[in-house]
């Protein structure tokens, strides 16, 4: 198949879907195809590529993120793009974005050990709020009495945050505000949790809207996954850690 159409096949099926595609699943767009009409994932790949480079001087680009390829409203335009979605905008309190970085950053975590850490109980609305919103999810279980729901990140996190692996988080170290991976929401300033810090606010305060659909940091509308994230293998390990 001529190179030029299959990239025109791959640039329809990204801006068609409603959520990150992977090469696995562009490739699958040719499978049944006549023996002459295979495509390679070399093919696949190239056109992937030259997508990549025909948005150089476009107010979107393509990107490569957790669950596949996506095209996304690049950054310099993106202040301007984001009013579309101006109010529908989601503003998160304190309480649950430091359990989220310390879910993002200690996974797999258990609640008692979130709690322990911030200094408060951790309401279930947050936890619901963050499952509901498909952010985390429990990977398993402590292996302790009472065997607590251990939790960590989905792709959808990661996806939101257009990181495509938990490596590529900034380190917590140089990390002041959590608000600094999602600059385009009014998150506040809000500090990062340290062991041993003790949290002062309510944990009642449930961020209001939170289950809005709005424009995540690199510009594309939320994408939701099937549940599974970089977490996985680590569960089952997580019970020899040091906590």
């Amino acid at each position: 198949m001529d190179q030029q159409l299959i990239t025109r096949i791959v640039e329809a099926a990204l801006l068609a879907a409603s959520q990150p595609l992977a090469a696995t699943q562009l490739h699958a767009l040719f499978v049944g195809d006549a023996l002459e009409e295979q495509v390679s994932a070399g093919e696949i790949d190239t056109a992937l590529r030259e997508l990549q480079a025909a948005c150089a001087d476009r107010g979107v680009e393509l990107v490569e993120v957790a669950s596949g390829w996506r095209f996304q409203v690049k950054a310099d335009v993106h202040p301007w793009v984001a009013r579309l979605w101006a109010e529908r905008q989601t503003k998160y309190t304190r309480a649950t974005l430091e359990t989220l970085a310390l879910i993002a950053y200690r996974q797999p975590i258990t609640r008692g050990e979130i709690e322990q850490i911030r200094g408060v109980a951790v309401n279930s609305s947050i936890i619901k709020a963050l499952e509901e919103r498909e952010w985390i999810r429990v990977v398993g279980h402590r292996d302790v009495p009472g065997r607590p729901e251990l939790l960590g990140t989905t792709r959808g996190f990661l996806d939101y945050f257009g990181l495509q692996r938990l490596d590529q988080l900034p380190p917590l170290s140089e990390l002041k505000d959590f608000g600094e991976l999602e600059p385009q929401l009014a998150l506040g300033d809000v500090a990062m949790p340290a062991p041993g810090d003790v949290g002062s606010e309510n944990d009642s305060d449930i961020d209001s809207d939170s289950h809005d659909a709005d424009a995540d940091a690199s510009g594309a509308i939320p994408q939701h996954d099937d549940g599974k994230d970089e977490a996985d293998s680590a569960a089952s390990s997580s019970e020899h850690e040091d906590e």
